[in-house]
């Protein structure tokens, strides 16, 4: 198990941690009842906080930020020598943490996509863990909530008996609903981005060999150009530039540097 604390990318502290670990302390948050905010980010997502500073003071207060992309992860290794041996990929950590809480017997929810996504993932999530139980579901409204509409939200999780929160609502929506919600559930609450619809069967999957080799983006680039051009035409080259400015020390993006927001986002 690795797990080397937070280190600094891109002025954002990403966790040196495998899935061993980070699943752990998920588990451990859940049957404890405490508050546990998580994320997994790619490039664009270490990029939403590298180039603005309050989101990226939400970025870092979220308690585990684990590698999602590979080039995450090779930054970590090249920048910290964190000596991970693959990425945190959020799919994959969703489907590890559901079959830990299956044994453990902790109920989960899911929060985010569209109806018929969750839908269709609470019957492949049922098939692949017989003995999870899914506490219950709430597809999102595409828009911001009142504070009424917020407050609903939160009550039917509470009542749910939820003791882990899924949520599906696209980076950098996520995260921002996971550091708002952090301390109103006393649960994890984990950011999956694109795995609702993964394993839901709606949306494709890069192939193993490309997810190896970086090259997830460029799958789903192909798949979305219209969605994704910007995110990963711009922001990949971006990436690169400003990593090699921290690792030369000519210019270093700090977290100290993100700054606080008090407005209620409030995404649903």
């Amino acid at each position: 198990m690795i797990d080397g604390g937070k280190k600094n990318i891109l002025g954002v502290c990403v966790d040196a941690v495998d899935y061993q670990a980070a699943v752990s302390r998920i588990i451990e948050a859940g049957l404890r009842r405490e508050p546990f905010a998580v994320s997994t980010l790619a490039v664009h997502g270490v990029m939403t906080g590298a180039l603005d500073r309050t989101h990226r003071f939400r970025l870092n207060s979220l308690d585990l930020v684990a590698p999602d992309g590979q080039p995450v992860r090779w930054a970590l290794n090249w920048l910290h020598h964190a000596g991970l041996s693959d990425r945190v990929y959020g799919p994959l950590l969703m489907l590890k943490v559901c079959e830990r809480a299956a044994e453990r017997d902790l109920p989960v929810y899911l929060y985010g996509s569209r109806p018929e996504v969750v839908s269709k993932l609470e019957v492949a999530l049922r098939q692949r863990y017989p003995r999870l139980k899914i506490a219950g579901s709430c597809p999102s409204q595409f828009r911001r909530l009142t504070q009424e509409e917020d407050s609903e939200v939160m009550r039917r999780i509470q009542d749910s008996g939820a003791r882990i929160v899924f949520v599906g609502l696209g980076c950098p929506r996520q995260e921002v609903w996971v550091y708002e919600h952090r301390n109103a559930l006393p649960m994890p609450l984990i950011a999956v981005g694109a795995a609702f619809d993964f394993h839901a069967g709606t949306l494709p999957q890069a192939p193993a060999w490309m997810q190896r080799v970086g090259l997830e983006w460029l799958f789903r680039l192909i798949c979305e150009p219209r969605r994704l051009w910007k995110r990963y035409l711009l922001l990949n080259p971006a990436y690169v530039g400003l990593l090699f400015l921290q690792w030369s020390k000519l210019h270093v993006l700090r977290p100290s540097d993100g700054i606080a927001s008090s407005a209620a986002y409030r995404e649903g």
